[in-house]
């Protein structure tokens, strides 16, 4: 009867500091949701790390914490984000992902059924991904400590032999590349966090990307010279990080940035410039121009690439400006951000 006390109730229970206490509570709690859903070989066998054999090539690793509010929104949740974000950093190597850890810091008073579907998602993700949760940690915070739940997880895969992707390697000719529109997943977070209606559904681009980088270095395993998925600060922070990393100038075209109708529309209501604009499933590339249209083709015959575009060249630039050719024929500095324009949104 005592061992009764600490069975979850998924409907209506709550989490309280007890499942951080490293006692019986805690034991359930990684029981009954966390190995439930996560269900694997390595993580079943408890211990406080995994062990692995790893394949040939170089190990990428990679780590992102995930606090965005709200937890649900229009096309996903914080779990699924956590997946797709790691999984996408540790693939912008042009690695393939193998494994992922997972801290979670959970709030007093968190609802157990909203941590079961945010788990269950996260889980969902990292099946359909074929990277498995394999080792984790779990800690509780008094109720107004935190914000329901943050995440963190970390990554790792294998470049292989041959392939050389980084920040540091645009060169002045190269193309750059967009895999689809942008700002969906910022406008979707900003719909869900103060409930606007747009008249269209916007949802967000949250996804893994590991399998059309894999696509793309299939096509081009040497040209491929940077990726980087556009996450915090939008397009127009990547591109002037990647100018900035490879001591070079680029130059894009306005009218060739992929983006919705609605998200343009959702932008002037908002104030916001879609350049800016978070996004979670999309990739910037920086290849070698005599690779541009095999690597177009190849994202466009890929499910998460088929609104891809070549939108650009790297110049050679002293200063590393990103400059944008507007739709009347002049040019604007496209400058790092000032501050942040959407808060908590991975």
């Amino acid at each position: 009867m005592a061992h009764s006390a600490y069975t979850l109730n998924l409907t209506s229970g709550q989490i309280d500091l007890s499942h951080g206490g490293g006692g019986r509570a805690m034991a359930q709690l990684i029981d009954a949701l966390f190995i439930k859903h996560f269900d694997n070989d390595l993580l079943k066998r408890r211990n406080d790390q995994a062990v692995f054999q790893v394949p040939a090539g170089r190990l990428a690793i990679s780590t992102d914490g995930h606090v965005i509010s709200p937890l649900f929104f229009p096309g996903g949740d914080i779990g699924a984000l956590a997946v797709h974000g790691t999984l996408n950093d540790v693939a912008m190597s042009g690695a393939r992902p193998l494994y992922l850890a997972a801290g979670f810091i959970l709030e007093e008073g968190l609802a157990l059924a909203d941590l079961d579907r945010i788990v269950a998602s996260m889980a969902a993700a990292a099946k359909a991904a074929g990277t498995p949760v394999v080792t984790g940690d779990t800690k509780v915070v008094e109720r107004g400590k935190g914000d329901g739940v943050f995440i963190t997880t970390t990554g790792v895969g294998i470049v292989p032999d041959g392939v050389d992707i980084a920040g540091d390697r645009a060169e002045p000719g190269c193309a750059v590349l967009v895999s689809g529109s942008i700002g969906d997943h910022g406008v979707a977070i900003m719909a869900g966090r103060e409930n606007l209606q747009f008249g269209t559904s916007i949802i967000s681009d949250s996804a893994a990307l590991h399998g059309l980088v894999a696509d793309m270095v299939a096509a081009a395993p040497t040209r491929i010279r940077c990726l980087r998925d556009p996450t915090r600060g939008g397009l127009a922070t990547a591109l002037n990080e990647l100018a900035e990393q490879s001591g070079v100038g680029i130059v894009v075209d306005e009218n060739r940035i992929p983006i919705k109708a609605q998200v343009r529309a959702a932008c002037e209501i908002l104030g916001l410039d879609p350049l800016y604009v978070a996004n979670e499933g999309k990739l910037v590339c920086i290849c070698e121009a005599d690779a541009a249209e095999t690597l177009l083709n190849t994202m466009q015959n890929h499910p998460l690439g088929r609104d891809a575009s070549i939108i650009g060249t790297v110049v050679a630039d002293q200063h590393h400006f990103v400059q944008m050719t507007t739709g009347f024929g002049g040019r604007r500095i496209v400058d790092w951000p000032a501050g942040e324009q959407l808060p908590r949104i991975c």
